[in-house]
């Protein structure tokens, strides 16, 4: 029996600037004004991506108490630029990376909800956890929580959300105008949530919303944030683009969903992937030759080299060889607000591994530094670019991407006008969106209510209406009662 074939899922990522992006270049435009992210997300709804993606950024980092010279500019409010763009666009879907760590339940589940009844059903929320005392210290609570108690906060975090989510059931509101009967449930919105996290007990203030519950992402690659993503995310962002990396990752996720009670579909995997497009596969090879060394200047590749040396190397020449010196293992890092320190923890054994492979293939350290930060994913012409796309998706290595241009905001168009309509010729994606809400474009299914776990639609709004019918009755049988007092009295 042959494999059915897989739809492919397509997003886009707004990046921040870092050396993921080529701000220098004179197509780029601001990462910080609303035209830029108005016409990035126009562009990938004309293209019918599933979802637009923006990442968060807590903290300004900094590299030798400095702030890091790629980072200035930082990143605008997530839930701000969301709410804009759900007034510009239509179907595409609104999806934003909002902490876990230093922010409530309460707050992030209304400010989804709100989202998700202004933008018509279209919001996601990536759920992630901060690490590092240096973001802390930005707020009330500062420090920082040791990994277990991370996702056990994250875990805690997104059920407690789901908690105020499902305090409304969604039939409720009656607003019958003749018997004057507003709710059905008096009771709709109460929550009570007391654990070693949260004690929190009211009344949810946004009724239910369209798709009931935000989709949610997860990013995390750990053993314990794979576990979380199979217990409770529609969809975790990952970074194995390759396709053994990509396979192993795929199987070893999706795996883990039965134990949940959950299918295969339940979860989808997509990871981060760059591209680079040219009329032929020789032309875009140059090109991304010519796209890594504008992401890595000279100044780009110390200020990386210094994060795994954790000293300064700005007297060192960027087109020389790696410092003799080792790397300073004794003191504080000198990166703030970066991932070096979990990524570097034996500095000494990293640093002569590079040097191995600088010394091999007589690389600078420039060139060693272009070569170890990420590569673009896809190279080659749209027809190279979608087969490949494809033939991953195909071999369960992922069920889509999520597209990271080099250029903002414009760098996705080439992407949408030329490999996009070849996908979409051989049957792979969409040529019209065919839902309404961001669980329509993935194929999820509603959300099943913990509060309300086996009660249809119907049988829902037929309790309500027999509610409201129920409190009209009383409604009308007390008023009559009051004017019979009134009667009464006069007489």
């Amino acid at each position: 029996m042959s494999k059915p074939i897989k739809q492919i899922h397509l997003a886009a990522h707004f990046p921040g600037v870092n050396n993921t992006t080529v701000w220098s270049d004179p197509a780029a435009g601001s990462h910080i004004e609303f035209e830029s992210f108005k016409r990035f997300a126009r562009t990938a709804e004309r293209a019918k991506f599933d979802f637009l993606f923006l990442a968060e950024g807590l903290r300004l980092r900094e590299q030798g108490g400095k702030i890091y010279d790629l980072d200035v500019v930082g990143r605008p409010d997530t839930f701000t630029v969301l709410t804009a763009l759900a007034a510009v666009t239509e179907r595409i879907g609104l999806t934003g990376t909002i902490n876990s760590t230093f922010n409530e339940p309460y707050e992030v589940a209304r400010q989804f909800a709100s989202l998700d009844h202004l933008s018509d059903g279209r919001a996601a929320w990536n759920v992630v956890t901060s690490w590092d005392a240096f973001t802390g210290e930005n707020f009330r609570r500062g420090g920082y929580l040791a990994a277990e108690d991370r996702y056990a906060r994250a875990e805690t975090f997104l059920r407690t959300a789901w908690e105020l989510f499902d305090s409304w059931d969604g039939y409720e509101i009656v607003a019958d105008k003749e018997s004057g009967v507003f709710l059905s449930d008096p009771r709709a919105g109460t929550f009570e949530h007391r654990d070693r996290h949260f004690d929190i007990a009211g009344r949810f203030n946004v009724p239910r919303s369209p798709q009931g519950r935000p989709v949610i992402f997860q990013a995390g690659d750990s053993d314990a944030g794979r576990e979380f993503a199979a217990s409770a995310s529609d969809a975790i962002f990952g970074r194995h683009s390759t396709l053994e990396a990509g396979q192993a990752f795929y199987s070893d996720v999706k795996g883990r969903l039965a134990r949940y009670g959950r299918a295969h579909e339940d979860l989808l995997i997509l990871p981060a992937a760059t591209f680079v497009l040219g009329d032929t596969d020789a032309e875009a090879q140059e090109l991304a030759h010519e796209v890594r060394r504008a992401q890595v200047s000279g100044q780009t590749a110390i200020k990386h080299l210094e994060q795994l040396w954790n000293r300064d190397l700005s007297g060192y020449d960027p087109d020389g060889p790696l410092p003799e010196i080792d790397p300073d293992v004794s003191g504080e890092s000198i990166s703030k607000g970066r991932a070096a320190d979990r990524l570097y923890r034996d500095r000494i054994a990293v640093a002569n591994e590079w040097r191995e492979e600088a010394a091999a293939k007589n690389l600078s350290i420039r060139e060693l530094m272009i070569e170890k930060s990420a590569p673009q994913s896809f190279i080659g012409s749209a027809e190279t670019v979608a087969t490949r796309i494809d033939e991953l998706v195909q071999a369960d290595a992922a069920d889509g991407f999520i597209l990271v241009p080099h250029i903002t905001p414009g760098g996705l168009d080439g992407f949408a006008d030329t490999v996009v309509p070849i996908l979409q010729e051989r049957g792979r994606f969409r040529t019209e969106y065919t839902g309404t809400t961001l669980r329509d474009h993935l194929g999820l299914g509603q959300p099943r209510s913990d509060r309300y776990p086996d009660r249809s639609a119907a049988a829902r709004s037929a309790e309500a209406a027999e509610a409201a019918e129920a409190a009209a009755v009383a409604q009308d049988t007390e008023a009559a009662g009051a004017a019979a007092e009134t009667a009464g009295a006069a007489s």
